[in-house]
């Protein structure tokens, strides 16, 4: 699978409050990149915490669930595009069902 916007999830674990996500991430990635999902069923398989969302949005537990990442997974084009990224406190202060690619969330 291609990441897009990982650039930027990379920027987000170079600030402090992040960093010790940075190796999960790693690991995320990397696994990311090796695998080509066709459908929900088979990425469940690989990350079994992973939370689906609808038809394509996933919400990830990157290090032991202390940080969140959530995507939205093209299947067909073999693509995951990087909504957003941040704490397990921040995740539950936003609805994640109204994030879309490309939204800006403070």
């Amino acid at each position: 699978m291609r990441i897009i916007k990982e650039k930027t999830l990379w920027e987000f674990v170079k600030r402090d409050n992040y960093k010790a996500a940075r190796e999960s991430l790693r690991v995320w990635a990397h696994l990311v990149r090796n695998h080509n999902w066709t459908n929900p069923v088979e990425l469940k398989a690989t990350f079994r915490s992973a939370s689906l969302i609808g038809g394509k949005g996933v919400v990830f537990n990157i290090k032991g669930n202390e940080f969140r990442l959530v995507v939205d997974v093209e299947y067909q084009l073999g693509v995951i595009f990087v909504i957003w990224f941040g704490t397990h406190r921040e995740y539950d202060r936003i609805d994640v069902k109204k994030l879309s690619y490309g939204h800006k969330t403070d």
